[in-house]
């Protein structure tokens, strides 16, 4: 064999084994998480104790879990920091949205994460702060949280959460085969809700209440008219009266 082809051979053998390498490398590579932090007000990114950021914040970490806080900015009233654990899965992309108020009870948001379940079809599950909230997706009834169903496919969907006394909120999200979409939603007191009108006790005036049963809205339009283009006075939530 000449001088020549054996160098040859030889380059080609170093060329094959980097190829190789470098194929394998790329293969085990474990795929990266996502996170998008979305918050009204600003507010300041923390995550395993380490500043990275202001919200809007979008960021790639290793698969697994990580310690979130969320510190608002400044403002004339005091706002709850906000801190919980977060399970991050590889090449999905978990969702946070805060709304700070100055207590627990007035502050809400959502978080959006998923886990691999390694089933053919996707699943959904909802939980509630505070919990019995009643669930609707799609416009269709799932009960109360906490509350998961597997009778959903793999797309977009609206889910509704509501209960007494709380602000409802919408969320939409996108289920994805082999995992599980958690949902967890923290809803705000309905500061605004409306105080039962007095009556003169010099004028007594008999009472007439009817209790709102469940709705696919959750809610119940009160008419000027027994018309559907009449004006509307109030919504009436399921289980007011």
């Amino acid at each position: 064999m000449s001088k020549v082809l054996k160098i040859c051979l030889i380059i080609l053998s170093v060329l094959v084994v980097s190829f190789a390498v470098f194929f394998i490398s790329t293969k085990v590579k474990p795929k990266m998480a996502g996170i998008l932090i979305e918050t009204i007000p600003t507010s300041t990114v923390l995550i395993n104790s380490v500043q990275v950021g202001k919200t809007p914040y979008t960021g790639t970490f290793d698969s697994g879990e990580i310690d979130l806080k969320l510190v608002p900015d400044t403002s004339d009233k005091p706002l709850i920091v906000f801190e919980t654990r977060l399970l991050l899965s590889p090449g999905i992309q978990t969702v946070v949205k805060r709304e700070f108020g100055e207590t627990l009870d007035l502050s809400s948001g959502e978080i959006i994460s998923f886990e691999k379940t390694g089933d053919g079809g996707p699943s959904l599950a909802v939980v509630a702060d505070p919990d019995s909230a009643q669930v609707f997706i799609d416009g269709k009834s799932y009960g109360f949280t906490p509350t998961k169903t597997s009778q959903i496919t793999a797309s977009a969907h609206q889910v509704v959460v509501g209960l007494d006394g709380y602000l409802e909120r919408t969320v939409n999200v996108k289920a994805i085969s082999g995992y599980k979409l958690t949902l967890i939603v923290k809803l705000v007191k309905d500061v605004n809700k409306l105080e039962p009108t007095p009556v003169s006790s010099a004028t007594p005036m008999p009472q007439i209440k009817v209790e709102i049963l469940s709705t696919p809205n959750g809610f119940l339009r009160v008419r000027e008219e027994p018309d559907i283009n009449s004006k509307e006075l109030v919504k009436v939530k399921t289980g007011e009266r």
